[in-house]
């Protein structure tokens, strides 16, 4: 047992450190444009915020209902049937090519979204709200980009080969750097875009993106079987409607938990710029942090849609716990990190007094939400690795919508329990979904695994 732990635990480690690097570097291209932003003005800042709180549920989606190749993949490179891969990797650039026709009607008209929240008696800045509309109308160029990038990054993760993608975030992290600058501030003969400069740079980096991992798949001996399979079908209809089947319900998790902090955005935008900027600090540094988990989350899935394909389920097993004690430790170093460091994160983003006071009180809640998150996060790709993904839209959905964000209207703009504690009360009402959802998610995973083996080894086989 005792080696069986350190090998799964070294095993864990190994795939997850290049997907860490690549998270971290993607969630740098956000944090870049924070930074850029808030050293422009207030209002390009929170402009930004609001952009970005619409962008990422709206893309996530797609992501989320791509990412089921990745243990679709990990599994047949267990079951040894590769030359089923090229099929899968092909049906899914299908159906990003039309989920991204629908994505960018959606941030085109993104001026209707911010409209539902905007009125007489709690109007949003008008700039804030210009900023926010063509920063996304800039950034939704690069969504077919971006989709086609995740296509082939969740090829190479499948085959348990992670460094790739790190490889290609780190360039498009550096290339993101000075053009963000450029765009935004008028350089080299550039009109000044400000804030909506973020959105076009985004969209360039993008197609860099996937030019780039597109490359590495034609170049790399490792996969050239894959690369050199013929094509049999064009359009697969019972691979597309797998994909579809099994990714719907994980695009709608991703949707509701990252569209929660965009309602929370919207939210407390009357509140004003500090509210908003403030939140939108804690909540890139709680983007920063969730490399952690999402990585140590995608190296489980991985690994366990990998055993699961060798028939190994009991290894499995296994895997899953020690990746929820690897889970909960790192969240607790995480955590006290965060309270240490918490004055000089803020620095990073703004020297505005105002806004560094209510970020302090917020990294404190943010600290106590790493916790529960990196659990649901490790417990929600055990599932997928099982290919149990409705369980993780329905739990999500209840905790987040009918727990957390209901919650955090009350005690941030009501006075139903006291005196309204703004944007710290959506905080708190987010922790409490989240305690609720790492508690199901843990709880539905130890069902599965307690079923018949045969069952298990059907499901995940599909």
């Amino acid at each position: 047992m005792q080696n069986t732990i350190k090998k799964e635990s070294s095993i864990l480690i190994k795939l997850s450190i290049p997907v860490i690097l690549t998270q971290l570097a993607q969630t740098g291209i956000t944090f870049v444009d924070a930074i850029l932003a808030g050293d422009y003005s207030d209002a390009a800042l929170s402009g930004v915020a609001i952009g970005v709180s619409i962008w990422l549920p709206t893309i996530l989606f797609g992501q989320g209902l791509l990412s089921v190749l990745t243990p679709i993949i990990a599994n047949l490179n267990g079951m040894g049937r590769r030359d089923q891969i090229a099929n899968q990797t092909r049906q899914g650039l299908i159906i990003a090519t039309f989920l991204s026709i629908i994505l960018m009607v959606i941030l085109y008209n993104s001026d209707k979204l911010i409209a539902l929240r905007d009125s007489d008696d709690n109007p949003i800045d008008p700039e804030m709200v210009h900023i926010a509309v063509y920063f996304l109308r800039s950034i939704m160029w690069g969504v077919p980009g971006f989709l086609y990038f995740l296509i082939y990054r969740f090829q190479c993760e499948g085959l348990s080969n992670t460094k790739p993608t790190m490889y290609v975030m780190f360039i498009a992290l550096l290339a993101n750097i000075p053009i963000n600058y450029v765009l935004i501030n008028g350089k080299l003969g550039f009109p000044e875009f400000g804030g909506i400069g973020c959105g076009i740079t985004g969209a360039i980096i993008f197609w860099l993106m996937f030019f780039l991992i597109k490359g590495y798949t034609v170049i790399t001996k490792s996969q050239k079987d894959i690369l050199n399979t013929p094509i049999k079908k064009v359009f697969d209809f019972d691979v597309l409607k797998r994909i579809v089947i099994l990714g719907i319900p994980l695009a709608l998790a991703y949707f509701f938990e990252v569209s929660l902090f965009a309602i929370i955005a919207l939210m407390i935008a009357p509140l004003g710029k500090v509210a908003v900027a403030a939140h939108q600090i804690v909540f890139e540094l709680s983007s920063m942090t969730f490399t952690l988990a999402i990585s140590l989350g995608v190296a489980t899935s991985i690994r366990v849609g990998y055993l699961l394909g060798k028939q190994q389920p009991l290894l499995a097993k296994r895997t899953s716990y020690i990746s929820l004690a690897m889970a909960f430790f790192l969240s607790l170093i995480v955590a006290i990190l965060l309270i240490i460091f918490k004055h000089s994160l803020v620095l990073l983003f703004t020297d505005k007094t105002d806004i560094i006071e209510l970020s302090l009180q917020l990294i404190i809640l943010l600290a106590i939400y790493q916790v529960f998150d990196y659990l649901q996060v490790t417990a929600s790709n055990v599932l997928r690795g099982y290919k149990d993904t409705k369980s993780i839209f329905y739990i999500t959905l209840v905790s987040y919508w009918v727990i957390g964000l209901p919650l955090g209207y009350i005690l941030g703009l009501t006075d139903l329990l006291g005196q309204p504690i703004g944007a710290a009360g959506f905080w708190i009402g987010i922790i409490l979904g989240l305690l609720f959802a790492s508690l199901l998610l843990i709880a539905r995973m130890i069902w599965i695994q307690r079923r018949p083996v045969d069952e298990i080894l059907k499901q995940s086989n599909l």
